[in-house]
This record gives C-alpha cells, structure tokens and sequence, in this order.
C-alpha cells in the first residue's frame, strides 16, 4: 500500500486470510485467539456496505465452525477455504461476485500469497494486516450506513443463485428453473426511489448502456417532462428480491432510450434484453463498454411480468402446492423400495441412490462430505480427485439437490452413520469410503485380491499403497462434524424446503463383520435428534419405531426387511401430510400392487421387464 494509506478505488470487498492474518494462530496446530479489532471491524464495515469474504489454506469444517463460535460467520459471503493456490481462487471469486479487481482489498500476513493474487489480479489492492491499525479508519469511514445490511443481503442472494446455478450443466435449464419474476413502475409510484435512481445512473457500469449522469435536481426536472417516460425495474426470483434493480427513460417522440440502466447483481439473467424487448426496441446509441450486448429479435421466455399486487403476494411465505408433491429421495439404493408404496400418495417421486461408476465400484453420493465438496471444490479438484480415487469416478460429486426441481427432501444421511473418513496428507481434503475397516493398515496384496474378486478395477496392490503413503485414517466422521454439516445442508436449500430424515436402527445384527455398529447408530440418531429439534422445517421419520430386532434386517442394520419398507413409506407420507396441513390422498390399488410386486423375486421382476420390452 503506499505510504499516505490511502485507497486508490473504492474499496468494496475484503478478502480476508484466516491464520494470523483475521485471527492469531494456525486452527490446523492448536488453538488460536481471535482479534477483537477485526472482528468489530468486520461488523462495522459490514454495516457501511462493504463486503466480507475469506479466501484461506484450511480446511473448511473446522474454519467455519470456529468462525461459527466467534458470531462472525454469517457476515462473510463467498467463503474459500481450501488447500488450493489463491491467485486464481481469488480471479474465481471476483467473477463471481461480479466485482473489479481495483475495488477489492486482500489482507495476507504471507508476501507471497499477495504477490500470486496480485498476478492472477491486476489492480487488486493488498496489505499486511500489520498495517490495519492504520488502515481500518479509512474502511470505517467507507461507504455508506446501511444499518439493514442490505449490501450483504444482497450478496447472499448472488452467493445462494451461484450455488444453485453449479449443480446445472445446462444454463437455460438453470434459468427456466429460477423462477425469474420482473415488475415494472412508472409515473407516481417511482418518485419515492428518487435516491435509488440517481445512484443507479451515476454508479453502475457494467450493465450502464447510456452513461449519461445526473444531478438529483436535473434528474427530478426530467422525471416531469410529460414528453420523456420514466419507468424503474424489479426484479425477484426464487432465490430471492434483488429490489429495484434497473432504471429506463423513454424519449417517446423519437422512440429513443436516453436511459437505461441496470445494477450488475442480475448479471446474466437476461433481465436487460427482456426489458429492451418489452419496451418494443426502441432506437439505442450504447455508450462505452458493457457486459451484455443487446439485440432487437430475442425476448428471454423464461421471465415474466408481474403486477406489483401480484409481486407483494409473491414475497408471503410459499405454500405447498395442491396438487401432487414433488419428492425427492435421496439414500442408499435400498431405499428404492419406498417408491412403489408412495406413488400410493399424491407424491412424485425423483431418486437418487447409489450407483456402480465406470470402475465397476459402488459409490454412495450420499454423504455430507461428498455433498459439501461437490458444492464448494473448484471443478479442477473434484475432477482430480474422481480420477485418481478409483472408489470415487467421474460422477461422484453429481447431484440433483440443488436442482428446484421438488418440493420435499427425503434424505438417509446413514452413509455419514458408516463410511470412514480418509485425509489426504498434502491437501487436507477428507474423503469417505468403505467403513468399519482401515485401509491403510490392510495388507494391499491381500486387499486388492478382495477387491478383483468383487470385479472392481483400479483398486490394485500398487493403487493400495500409494493410497496409505497419501492418506490417513480419520474414522467416521465426527459428531459434531456431522451437525456441522447438516446445519450447512439446511441452508443450501430454499427455507421453504422441508427435509426429512430417516434415522438407522440400534440393533445388533450377528455376523455382519461392522463392529460396534450398533453403538455408532445410537450415537449419530441422536445428534442427528439434536440436530432436527433445533433446524428450521426440518423433520425426523424414526425407523426405530418398527425395526427393532435382528429379525427385522438382513444382512446389516441399514437393510430392511421388505415389508419394512412399506411402512416406512407410510410414515414418510403421514409425516409430510402432517407438515402441509392435510393428510395425503391415498390409492389402495396402487398401494396393493406396490405390495404384490414387493414379493415377486428379484430375478424374476427383471425377467418380467425383459419381456415387456420386447
């Protein structure tokens, strides 16, 4: 920084490092000791509108819990904590958060971290955070009140639609799925924004294709010229209100845009081209550089306008539709079986289990650990780890959660109850796999015969071994690390989403070779009671009501006898009849079938389904 401590831009972000850099200490070796300075400077600034965020070499569980325990966590957004190289993680996230270089700040106690994110970052300003005593006047003295947080709100809702938007290969799919609402205002009900309106004319850019400023005087004197038409734009989607997010000024005798204006947060949702085609094209000399090229033949079909009656009545809390809910089920492959008895129900129902990946291995997609990953490695990460981890493959951090696709989530976190969890030595990434075994203590000629008995491939004696030099066993994962994650599952997903658990039974099952399974079952129920008692439109679906003895599985305690099945399914329907306030139509014909075909043998339903295709 230079010698005077002033800012060359505006600072709008502070990417903060964690280990002696926000707080004192390395988490990894013990304990440390937070900075109260910095944490009062994060709420102070937060409330001026800037913007928090951490880009850090940890690993995230712990981080954000500790974060978590300093009351300080839901005032950063975008967080990076990962073993990955900074500059280009800090490129990711300025685009992302749709933000320039020059008006964000990195503080590192490490000069060469601030020297790579400055060559991945070409005017990104950076500090030691020895010099915030003297930095942290200017920050405070940045901005403007903004008492409500909007700023960070605002931010959150950019941060929830990123996340949404990764678990979509398809883009259009993503929008058409978002629910994209748009209301437009004009004449009298615009003038109480008067302040909105001249801050989005004299301070957006990316999205300014006019860039013609005004004074509040002249823009009040042009708001009454009958001959110029005024009109603002709002905009809410499923993830949320972006408020008033554009501004237009129609000179109507020569059809010509004398403004318009756009906040960048709706980046990319096409509201800029939907407005300039619902204006009818009108004639536009784009001034200097933007980020959206428009064009006078496309309407994006996946927005529509609302009145603002309608758009008020959009923000009360969503209800359950009428008609047939969407589920989606998501568990180990066992839990196929509920399918057929809750079609009985006015349900849908989506699954996603377990699968063989192309390594002909069963890979469970299921586990919080897996869920987490998938959602905040870089794509790079994830791709290495899928194919260099045999027992992981290519399709291992796919999901269908973050998809708007359901209404209810019916999820079996007893993966998290079985799997034991592996670090990798140079990056501290954990892993799940396999359980009640640890595999770097195995022989690794003896185990990969095992596994090329099981026809797996990839998972021979040379793979072993590397595998015990590169990992160590960490054994299940935590209690507390569990919680963690079901906390971070919660608010992954839309509030109005009510997730379903279904608990795993204390039974003891001879000869199933999972020592102390039992024990580990009571353990996880509970946290996981703890867990749903505390949440938000959470619920637990308890199998301990019906499957109490070893008679009552098959060959573990996650493995139900048949007809447990369908009274499981029963119970998750009467749970989410219970949470939408009216019991759920039922079939007793397609409850019989479902019934009759559960006792049809196995090799014989696949012959049957031979047969019916041909």
């Amino acid at each position: 920084m230079t010698t005077d401590f002033t800012f060359p831009e505006p600072v709008k972000l502070v990417i903060w490092d964690l280990d002696d850099t926000f707080w004192r200490g390395t988490l990894s070796e013990g304990g440390i000791e937070a900075v109260a300075d910095h944490l009062a400077l994060v709420r102070e600034t937060a409330a001026r509108g800037i913007v928090h965020t951490i880009v850090s070499k940890n690993d995230f569980a712990p981080a954000e819990a500790k974060l978590t325990e300093l009351g300080i966590r839901d005032l950063f957004v975008f967080p990076q904590i990962s073993w990955q190289p900074k500059g280009p993680i800090i490129k990711e996230l300025l685009e992302k958060m749709q933000l320039r270089a020059p008006n964000a700040l990195f503080l590192d106690d490490n000069p060469i971290n601030r020297a790579e994110a400055l060559f991945y970052n070409a005017g990104l300003q950076v500090a030691d955070p020895a010099d915030l005593a003297r930095l942290a006047p200017l920050l405070r003295a940045s901005g403007k009140p903004d008492p409500t947080f909007g700023r960070l709100e605002q931010y959150k809702l950019l941060e929830r639609q990123q996340q949404a938007r990764s678990g979509y290969q398809n883009n259009l799919a993503f929008l058409r799925d978002s629910q994209v609402r748009i209301q437009f205002r004009v004449g009298a009900a615009i003038e109480p924004d008067l302040d909105r309106i001249e801050e989005l004319i004299n301070r957006s850019n990316q999205l300014n294709f006019t860039k013609q400023r005004v004074s509040k005087e002249s823009l009040r004197a042009a708001m009454q010229d009958p001959r110029q038409r005024w009109g603002t734009v709002r905009v809410q989607d499923r993830f949320g209100d972006y408020g008033l997010v554009g501004v237009y000024c129609l000179n109507q005798p020569e059809n010509r845009l004398a403004q318009l204006v756009f906040s960048c947060r709706i980046l990319h949702l096409g509201i800029e081209q939907f407005t300039y085609a619902w204006l009818g094209f009108p004639a536009l000399a784009v001034q200097g550089e933007v980020a959206t090229e428009l064009n006078k033949h496309d309407t994006p079909d996946w927005i529509t306008v609302e009145t603002p009656a309608a758009a008020d009545a959009a923000g009360a809390p969503p209800q359950p539709a009428a008609g047939r809910l969407r589920v989606l089920l998501k568990g180990g492959c066992d839990l196929g079986q509920l399918t057929p008895f809750l079609h009985a129900y006015q349900l849908t129902v989506a699954e996603e289990f377990n699968f063989v990946n192309e390594n002909q291995i069963p890979v469970h997609v299921e586990h919080t650990i897996l869920l987490r990953q998938g959602r905040e490695l870089p794509a790079a990460e994830r791709q290495r780890l899928a194919t260099t981890l045999p027992f992981l493959g290519r399709e291992a951090f796919d999901t269908t959660l973050w998809n708007p696709e359901y209404d209810v989530l019916v999820y079996s976190p007893l993966m998290d109850y079985t799997q034991d969890v592996y670090r990798e030595n140079t990056t501290g990434l954990e892993i799940p796999f396999g359980g009640y075994q640890n595999l770097t203590t195995v022989d690794p000629v003896a185990q990969a015969t095992n596994y090329a008995q099981r026809r797996f491939q990839g998972m021979d004696a040379d793979f072993l071994r590397r595998f015990q030099q590169e990992f160590t066993f960490e054994g299940p994962i935590s209690v507390a690390g569990f919680q963690e994650n079901l906390h971070w599952l919660r608010q992954q997903l839309p509030a109005a989403t009510p997730i379903f658990f279904l608990n795993g039974a204390e039974i003891d099952v001879p000869g199933s070779g999972e020592t102390g399974a039992k024990e580990r079952h009571r353990q996880m129920n509970q946290a996981l009671a703890d867990f749903v008692a505390t949440a938000e439109n959470c619920f637990l679906i308890d199998v301990r009501d019906f499957v109490r003895m070893p008679a009552d599985v098959t060959n573990n305690l996650r493995h139900y006898q048949r007809q447990h099945y369908r009274t499981l399914a029963q119970h998750t329907a009467e749970a989410i009849g219970q949470w939408q306030g009216r019991q759920l139509a039922r079939s007793t014909w397609v409850d019989l079938r479902a019934e009759v075909a559960s006792r049809v043998p196995a090799k014989l339903k696949g012959l049957l389904g031979k047969l019916r295709r041909q």
